[in-house]
């Protein structure tokens, strides 16, 4: 196999254009194999094979710079990088990223996960590059749908300006740009990449200005003339007028014709877009029908790409999903909102049930907050459903758009918590603390599928901001008898005892339920208290368990700084400091990919490790350890 014999860019530039084709169809195989094993990101890196193979056989990486937009199209890069033995161990704890890392590989010039950066990104390493005197090329890759993003537009605003080269690639796999209007714009790239055209330009240029009087005017009427002309037959004029050379359509999925291509660009001394069409999924059959269900994904059998496993229940979103189509019906002000994940945060349904009530806004979360607001501010019940890591990016937008007017918008928050393969830029372990620090903003989070339904019910008469956060995966249907009706600001006793109260919200009632069950088991008894509202934190409760009790432990699935466990810390040390409180919380660091339940060991928040920690902090349970009650 060719692809046994590549270990790097020297590699692939020694092959035929022959061997090539051969080479990007190995590829294809050896990624629907790995991902199919161990899941990951197909459909998006099927469909840029032939254009990192292009790129491996026209630059000199890692000296040159590659920069991914969200990075789950990396695959081919880190196997003709060297990485492909790293692929049984792909997205798994200890092994490769999914995505673009600096510490992983020198292939890697910056970490990316989330989109629409690359083009300001590639810029900085181009003004880095320039100032420095050094010679590279840089090369930012960004997708139709990343261009969704305004701040792929303030980056392209601002690389206009620049008089050196800097190659951005435009990766159209939804035709969501422009469409091929035939040969003339092809020929017009062509000619216009070329040394002879830019100089005969530059030149002609030249020596207009230098004409007296008349000279400056001919040649803003030549501009202004060719401009006109362009408009009509070169779909890239948007780039074109902010100073960005654009060069395309070409097919992404022609090798020659991309490496004769990036050949011309990396002549250009300024900014310049590739536009090159590909098809996501290309070479599987069911990625190919089916993008959308193959862009990210987990094993499955080949012949079919039918998932294997999976079952056993709904997840949190399917609960979600569920529920806001009901309530959409009960009440027309109900408006669904999201940043294109209609699939991911379970609003398919309630676009397909209301479509004049949907509202997909691209990759664009600043722009879904506000214009969330803005539909509340005219009356409408919208409902903002986001991953937890991507809400974060509209920070702003939530506190001066939202919650300073007092706004009545909900903040469906997936994904809350530890999410596994995905890794440090997709873990939702900060909404807790940047949501908090809002004031306005009231924050809640469900022990179970049913608490998650009466939110949502809860909400639809709430005149105020709120979130509701919930974590990724099949909903807890443990402690389906305890659902108190849901209050504004009041937390649930669940089992009332004496000396040791557990409080836990979210998906760290389970834990606590399972550490509860543990303890009795060696005859220990404790309080057991889902604590619901993040904030405002029911302070009445925690009067009401210093009366009988020396310890409380908090368990949240967030950092400690600004997080449920600080809130209560805080409080207790005021107002009853003779009570000790321990805060079971994660670390304040980012967090590696790897699967949830091993992530949860690793990091000391599972009901084991939670044990084995209070043994040793706690003297009501410091026999603990000599009696095994962490033990299975």
């Amino acid at each position: 196999m060719i692809l046994d014999k590549i270990n790097g860019p020297a590699d692939v530039r020694k092959l035929t254009y022959g061997q090539l084709e051969l080479l990007a169809a190995e590829i294809r195989r050896f990624l629907i194999e790995k991902t199919s094993k161990h899941g990951g990101h197909l459909a998006s890196n099927l469909g840029v094979v032939e254009l990192t193979i292009a790129m491996y056989r026209v630059f000199d990486f890692p000296k040159d710079k590659l920069i991914w937009d969200v990075g789950h199209q990396s695959y081919t890069h880190k196997i003709l990088s060297g990485r492909k033995g790293g692929f049984d161990d792909l997205r798994q704890y200890g092994g490769i990223s999914g995505f673009p890392k600096r510490r992983e590989s020198e292939y890697d010039a910056f970490d990316t996960g989330h989109s629409s950066t690359s083009v300001s990104a590639g810029l900085g390493l181009v003004q880095a590059r320039d100032l420095l005197g050094e010679d590279y090329k840089v090369i930012s890759v960004i997708g139709d749908g990343a261009l969704t993003g305004g701040m792929a537009y303030e980056a392209l605003n601002n690389a206009g300006n620049r008089k050196t080269n800097f190659i951005i690639i435009l990766n159209d796999n939804n035709m969501s740009i422009s469409r091929n209007v035939g040969g003339v714009h092809t020929y017009l790239s062509q000619l216009r990449a070329a040394e002879s055209y830019n100089a005969l330009k530059e030149n002609t240029k030249e020596a207009l200005n230098r004409i007296p009087v008349v000279g400056s005017g001919m040649v803003e009427k030549i501009t202004r003339t060719k401009n006109s002309i362009k408009q009509l037959v070169i779909p890239g004029m948007l780039f074109e007028n902010m100073g960005i050379t654009y060069l395309g359509p070409v097919d992404g999925h022609d090798i020659r014709s991309l490496v004769t291509i990036l050949r011309e660009a990396s002549k250009i001394n300024r900014s310049v877009l590739i536009h090159v069409k590909t098809q996501k999924g290309r070479g599987y059959g069911p990625a190919e029908k089916h993008p959308d269900v193959f862009h990210g994904v987990g094993p499955f059998d080949i012949v079919t790409g039918k998932p294997l496993g999976g079952g056993g229940g709904p997840s949190y979103t399917d609960v979600f999903s569920r529920t806001i189509c009901a309530m959409a019906e009960e009440d027309p002000r109900i408006v669904g909102v999201t940043a294109a994940m209609p699939g991911g945060t379970g609003l398919s349904a309630f676009a397909k049930a209301y479509p004049d009530r949907f509202f997909d806004v691209g990759i664009a979360e600043q722009h879904a907050v506000t214009s969330a607001a803005g539909m509340a501010a005219g009356g409408l019940r919208p409902y903002v459903a986001v991953y937890s890591s991507f809400l974060q990016r509209a920070f702003d937008q939530i506190m001066m758009d939202v919650c300073l007017q007092q706004l009545p918008v909900v903040f469906c928050v997936d994904r809350a918590g530890l999410v596994g393969s995905d890794g440090e830029t997709h873990q939702g372990i900060l909404d807790l603390t940047y949501m908090t620090a809002i004031p306005g903003m009231t924050v809640m989070a469900p022990k179970n599928m049913w608490e998650l339904e009466e939110m949502l019910r809860f909400s639809a008469s709430y005149d105020l901001p709120l979130a509701i956060r919930y974590p990724r995966g099949k909903a807890y249907q443990g402690l389906e008898d305890f659902l108190a009706p849901v209050e504004y600001g009041k937390s649930e006793m669940l089992f009332e005892e004496d000396t040791l109260a557990l409080v836990a919200v979210g998906s760290m009632v389970s834990t606590a339920e399972h550490i509860r069950e543990k303890l009795k088991k060696t005859g220990r008894s404790c309080t057991l208290v889902n604590g619901r509202f993040i904030k405002p934190v029911d302070t009445d409760m925690l009067d009401r368990l210093a009366a009988n009790h020396r310890f409380i432990v908090t368990l949240e699935e967030n950092v400690l700084r600004g997080g449920f466990g600080e809130q209560v810390l805080a409080y207790m040390e005021q107002h009853h400091p003779e009570v000790r409180v321990v805060c079971i919380t994660l670390p304040d660091a980012y967090v590696e990919h790897g699967d949830v339940t091993l992530l949860r060991s690793v990091l000391g928040i599972d009901s084991d490790s939670i044990i084995k920690k209070l043994a040793g902090e706690l003297p009501c349970l410091r026999d603990l350890e000599e009696d095994g009650a962490g033990e299975e």
